[in-house]
Formats: C-alpha cells, structure tokens, sequence
C-alpha cells in the first residue's frame, strides 16, 4: 500500500537565527527525507527492513555523517543547530536514518592527532561508521557500574564481558567499547578505571572473540541492536581511545550534543505524526464530513501543534548554547525530557486521530508511536534527565 503524507512548509517569515545558509541546509535535508526516506522507511519498516546502502551513499554525497567534523578533517565544521535542523528532518523521515547519522558525527572525542588525521576524513564521508558498546545488562542508567574488563597483556588489551543495546554492531566500521581497566573500584569514585577502546572490523561482522545476538525490538527499525559477549577480545594497545581509566569524562563530553540530538529526532517523530494527521483527518468522513470539522479533532490538532513547536525552540536556544561554549547539562536535559515525552504524547494522539487505520502498519502513525516510545529510554532516561535536573536545582539528595 502506499501511504500518503503531507507535511507542513516553514513561514516565509524566518526568525533572524534561522539564516539563509540554515534555511538552505534545512530545505536540503526535507526535501531529501520526504523524497528519498520516507518511501523506504514506508516500505520497509513494516517488513523490519534494514536501511539501504543506495540511502547511506546518498547521505555520504550530501555530508550528513560530517555535520559537526571540522573542515581541516573533510566534514562541514558546522554546530549542534545545523546538526539538528537535519537530524529533525531525517526522523521526519524514519528515526533511523537520523540516528545513524550519529555514527560518524558523534566520533572523535578523546582522539589523538594521529588518530584524527586516520579516521575523521573517512567518518566524515560516511565510509568509516561506528557502534557504541557501552551499557551492560547490569548498566544502563548507572554507567559507572559496568564490569566489562579490559587487562593489558604485552602489547595488547584483552577484553571480556557483555554489552547490551550496541545497535549498528554488524553493520558498523568500528566498535567503541567501554570497559574498566582498573580492576580496584573505589565505591565513592566508582566511574573511574574506564576506558575506552577504538575497535576496527570487517562491517558485516564481528570482531574476533566477540558473538553477537541481536535483540527482539518492537521499534527503531531499519538496523539490528545487539547483545555482545567479549571473550578474550584481543586489541592493540593503541586501540586505547584518549588517556587510560578516564574514559567517564569521555562520554559525558558528548552528551550534551547527543540529547539536543535526542530532542530534535522526537520532534522529527512528533511532526511526522502531525502532519499525517491532518492529512487524514481532511480525508477521512464521518457523519457527512471530513473528521477535520470536529472540535475534538481541531483542537487534538491545535495542541499538538503548539507541543511541537514548544519543544523546538527549546531546542534552538540549546543548540546555540552548545555553540557558544557554555556549559548546559541542566538545559539539555530539559530539552532531552521534554522533547522525548511531548513526543509521546503527540504521536499517540495522531495515532488516536487515524483510530483503527492507525492501528494498522498501512499508515506511518503507529511507527512514530513506537519510535517516539524510545526516546524517552536512550540517551538517558527520562528519570534519569529529572535527576540531572533537579540536583542542578536542589543541589544533590542526601542519603
């Protein structure tokens, strides 16, 4: 079957933030989400479809995966704003071809010089891509309580243990891999003692001494997830990523950009929901007229609406202020939470407004409902960015 959508055009009238260099950046990657993803996301999201290599080269050729690579690397040298403005686009699209623009965006941090010089040109183009390995069955929220080890043996590490949620694994250049390389927790310090390991490999398979299962999602289709055992894992000594046992402040230095990413991949999913729903519900009859002469539904619309656009300009202030410099842990958890929950919300009620039609994988709404039921898990939870939150406030909660 094939679906029908609309969507919803800027005003002519911008804000003085979005410039024309924005506007054009935006126009390029909506054009490319309405033309080239959401065919096959409709297509092959239903079937559990992986993404298409045809629309990872296309991303390569427009420089999607080298948004925030700088220049001198062969990536844009643009900020988390430009970032993002695609990002929304793309998961107007499909959710998983916004996120795996990540996999070469998100990269670099705590590379040496040699090491950027290596991989940063080949991420920039899309052809080096990457998974990220770090929760554990046992560490999720609490990154700092993963047991993963990694022993130094000559001039190797060996690693062992198991990883949870390492999606784009097979699929994937390189795996990062967080694992404690100080067997000696301190309990009042416990994130130090990680380190991260940069791990390259064959795509389509896994590294030697790491198995893979992949795990029984309901959502986030287009790429596998997985659960990986390491076993006597065995990587060169200078797959170390940055300095050994402070691998913690490592993660935490990208997590402000990952959570406006966050953000702005709900609002992608909460727009797509939107604008099919008005769609339908101008085409869709009951008593002797479209359904869009309802109050109930004009204003189900109205508050969606106003939801969406609530949570992008959040966003907006977020994503300058990371361009800025200035430090935002509080606001980008704000704009991670609000973001995920507002699109909760609104992709159920377009669900609701398609009724039994959305129930169905004939119509997209009930894609942006299970994708959109993710963002308030990953990139941390949505407890998790209350926590942040309120301890910036309060201060932390005495035991």
């Amino acid at each position: 079957m094939v679906i029908e959508t609309t969507e919803i055009r800027p005003s002519e009238d911008v804000p003085s933030y979005m410039t024309e260099e924005r506007q054009m950046i935006q126009e390029v990657a909506r054009n490319f989400a309405m033309k080239e993803v959401l065919p096959v996301a409709n297509e092959l999201d239903p079937i559990n479809g992986e993404i298409p290599m045809s629309l990872r080269d296309q991303m390569s050729a427009m420089g999607f995966f080298g948004i925030l690579i700088p220049k001198e690397y062969g990536g844009l040298g643009l900020g988390c704003f430009e970032y993002c403005l695609v990002a929304e686009e793309l998961a107007r699209g499909w959710m998983s071809v916004a996120s795996i623009m990540a996999r070469g965006n998100g990269a670099g941090n705590g590379f040496t010089d040699e090491q950027k010089a290596k991989y940063l040109p080949r991420m920039a183009s899309g052809e080096y891509l990457g998974a990220f390995a770090l929760s554990e069955p046992n560490a999720g929220s609490d990154v700092a309580n993963l047991s993963t080890r990694a022993r130094r043996d000559g001039d190797e590490w060996v690693i062992n243990g198991s990883k949870m949620w390492c999606t784009f694994a097979d699929g994937a250049d390189y795996l990062t891999v967080m694992a404690r390389t100080d067997p000696n927790v301190d309990p009042k310090a416990r994130h130090k003692g990680i380190s991260a390991f940069h791990i390259p490999k064959e795509r389509g398979s896994l590294p030697q001494g790491v198995k893979g299962t992949p795990v029984n999602k309901i959502g986030y289709r287009g790429w596998k997830t997985f659960e990986l055992a390491f076993d006597n894992c065995r990587v060169p000594a200078n797959a170390l990523i940055g300095e050994e046992g402070n691998a913690f402040y490592t993660i935490m230095g990208k997590l402000e950009i990952a959570r406006a990413h966050t953000a702005a991949r709900s609002i992608g999913l909460a727009r797509g929901a939107l604008e099919d729903a008005i769609k339908y519900a101008h085409q869709r009859e009951q008593f002797g007229q479209p359904i869009a002469n309802f109050q109930a539904i004009r204003f189900k619309i109205a508050d969606m609406a106003a939801e969406i656009e609530a949570a992008r300009q959040l966003m907006y202030y977020v994503a300058t202020e990371i361009d800025s410099g200035r430090r935002c842990d509080k606001e980008s958890s704000m704009v991670k939470l609000y973001a995920a929950e507002m699109s909760e919300r609104v992709t159920s009620e377009g669900l609701q407004i398609h009724a039994g039609a959305g129930y169905t994988t004939d119509f997209a709404a009930e894609r942006y409902w299970r994708d959109a039921r993710l963002t308030k898990i990953f990139e941390g939870t949505s407890e998790i960015q209350k926590r942040i939150i309120s301890d910036r406030l309060l201060g932390p909660a005495k035991s």
